[in-house]
């Protein structure tokens, strides 16, 4: 929901602070409607779901896929699409995957939110209002910022979203912030906001390369980020997840894994997670399973933590890189 609307909205009529965080703990607890709300008042319920919508995101239309992942597409009350994913894990994890924008400006080659035409930031609700769907049908206890959008470049309203996941029974140790290398949004985690995980988007481990793939990189440098992820290691005392995703062909032989584990120093600052390419319209193959392996095994033989991802939802488009508000 809208919680600054629904602040604005109770101050206006003379009703006291704390009947904004009661509504808050319903709807975080998994609530469906104002109705449900036994303490508080029901003329004020009523009042409530006339004039404060109970969610900011109105849902057009969802997706199960065979391994139980769920993807939802909503519209925002100026039209913009949203897509968020919730991932079932068999170790009882629930991990809601979360939209920071509606499409997104960076245009990396390999992923299909880089061809949507970009929409705008979202607020702190509406990224809320994702996860809240999902929590009125599961309950939930992880969270990444791996949707739609460079979270980094909406960091206000992020922060404040995470500060409030916790409400959902996230606990701040299990959020992730992913980013292609926004080196401002980094150096202001360093020091700002809950105590979350960091993800480096990082694909390439040669400057050319991954400017080719991932043009922002010609905004800001490969190394000069990395010397942020470590200031911001330091800072906060736990590593960064390096995310590579595995192109055949294109970033996958094993000079290429030396070369990244040559840049990943010192050793305990960092963790890789080598990611399966999933299909959209670029014109890329993904790795087979042995250069995945031997990629893998490479970068353990230089002393680099790494593991691969599970894939989840790439049959209704909800795997990484495939949000595009597609039917």
């Amino acid at each position: 929901m809208d919680l600054v609307r629904l602040e604005e909205h109770l101050s206006a009529r003379g009703e006291p602070a704390f009947r904004a965080r009661q509504v808050w703990e319903w709807a975080a607890q998994g609530a469906c409607a104002y109705e449900s709300m036994t303490n508080v008042p029901l003329g004020l319920r009523r009042r409530l779901a006339e004039d404060v919508p109970f969610s900011s995101l109105r849902p057009v239309r969802e997706a199960l896929a065979s391994d139980g992942t769920e993807k939802a597409l909503f519209e925002t009350a100026d039209g913009r699409p949203v897509e968020a994913v919730l991932m079932r894990y068999r170790d009882g994890r629930r991990s809601v995957c979360l939209s920071s924008q509606s499409g997104c400006p960076l245009t990396c080659t390999f992923c299909a939110t880089g061809r949507m035409r970009f929409g705008r930031n979202l607020t702190a609700s509406e990224i809320l209002d994702q996860a809240l769907h999902f929590r009125r049908k599961d309950r939930v206890n992880h969270a990444v910022f791996m949707g739609m959008g460079e979270p980094l470049m909406n960091l206000d309203a992020v922060l404040r979203a995470c500060e409030l996941l916790p409400d959902l029974g996230i606990a701040h140790s299990n959020i992730g912030v992913s980013t292609v290398g926004w080196l401002p949004g980094i150096e202001r985690m360093a020091v700002e906001g809950p105590p979350v995980r960091l993800a480096l988007s990082l694909h390439a481990a040669d400057e050319s390369l991954r400017s080719e793939i991932m043009p922002v990189n010609e905004r800001y440098s490969l190394n000069d980020v990395l010397d942020a992820c470590r200031r911001w290691h330091e800072r906060r005392r736990r590593p960064v997840f390096v995310e590579y995703l595995m192109l055949d062909g294109v970033n996958d032989r094993y000079e290429q894994a030396v070369a990244l584990a040559v840049l990943l120093v010192p050793r305990h600052a960092f963790k890789v997670n080598l990611i399966p390419y999933n299909p959209t319209d670029a014109s890329y193959r993904g790795s087979g399973r042995a250069a995945i392996a031997a990629f893998r095994s490479t970068l353990e033989e230089r002393g680099v933590r790494t593991t691969v991802r599970l894939t989840r939802g790439r049959d209704i488009d909800a795997a990484c890189g495939q949000l595009a508000a597609r039917a």
